[in-house]
């Protein structure tokens, strides 16, 4: 029985080398763009990558601390994405409600949640070190 091009991925002739991470580049830009778009939770999150970029600029910390605070942020966009890639597979097997359609969803929502967990804990465990090492 012949294979359906349109409905079965052809793992023999994928792409290797520079032309992989020029594809898959695009497909990142093309999936962030979308984000960005339509999802305002993304948004949100990427003012707030913006402002703490703006805050680790001028904030007079160690190169260290300024990239656990960095990556912290990153870490919630990141979550944020694997949230929305778990919300459009659940929505593309099916739109009908369905116990474990809504576990799955919910589970994602708790990722982002402790994403922004490890964000706070990191971001007032530094600025309470700092703190202390100003008035101390």
């Amino acid at each position: 029985m012949p294979i359906n091009k349109e409905t079965h991925f052809d793992t023999s002739n994928k792409p290797s080398g520079l032309k992989r991470i020029v594809l898959a580049m695009g497909n990142s830009i093309r999936a962030i763009n979308w984000l960005t778009i339509n999802e305002s939770a993304f948004r949100q999150e990427i003012l707030l990558l913006l402002l703490s970029l703006a805050i680790l600029f001028y904030w007079g910390i160690s190169l260290p601390e300024k990239a656990v605070l960095l990556v912290s942020i990153l870490f919630i966009l990141f979550a944020e994405i694997i949230n929305t890639a778990i919300e459009a597979t659940i929505d593309r097997v099916g739109t009908e409600l369905h116990p474990l359609s809504g576990l799955a969803k919910d589970l994602g929502s708790a990722a982002v949640l402790i994403a922004i967990l490890i964000g706070l804990i990191s971001w007032g465990t530094v600025l309470a070190v700092n703190i202390q090492t100003v008035t101390g």
